[in-house]
């Protein structure tokens, strides 16, 4: 099968890169563009390891056809934080002890950002809600989600200091 060239912004970076018609967004991140965080866990979209941002919303990868990241915005795990800091999400997650093995660890963090990113004042049901596609099999889910509710209060304190 010929291949296609999709162009898309991954990370904030213009990326460029050559797939067949056919394959997944995440053998594109894992094997193409070795961006190995994002994780393929049931490759049927049932457990959320492949879970990114794609333009602001949380997607599993492992359903999504390469090719329809054209002109698109996607974010995978290595692309949360900036300049070496953690992003809060990921600070709150360490600072509650709420992981354990950390193989789904990647796909909750970016269903709680995209959740986190349009809505700064998210429940607690909410955050739930936001990420039951997501399964561990090594915590209780309550640690993530005092995390994620933390994230966010510290989210919410940014914003108003930059009032």
């Amino acid at each position: 099968m010929e291949k296609i060239t999709i162009h898309f912004t991954l990370n904030g970076q213009e990326t460029a890169v050559e797939a067949d018609p056919n394959e997944r967004l995440l053998d594109v991140l894992r094997d193409r563009l070795h961006l190995t965080g994002t994780k393929e866990g049931c490759a049927i979209g049932e457990c959320g390891a492949c879970t990114v941002i794609m333009d602001g919303k949380a997607v599993t990868s492992c359903l999504v056809l390469a090719g329809s990241a054209e002109g698109s915005h996607v974010t995978t795990i290595e692309g949360v934080g900036s300049s070496g800091e953690l992003d809060p999400i990921q600070q709150a997650i360490l600072d509650n002890h709420a992981l354990q093995c950390g193989f789904c660890t990647p796909g909750f963090i970016l269903s709680a950002k995209a959740l986190l990113d349009e809505k700064k004042d998210a429940t607690k049901d909410e955050i739930r809600r936001a990420i039951s596609g997501n399964l561990c099999r090594c915590t209780g889910y309550e640690q993530l989600v005092d995390a994620i509710y933390e994230a966010a209060q510290s989210l919410r304190d940014i914003g108003k200091d930059s009032l």
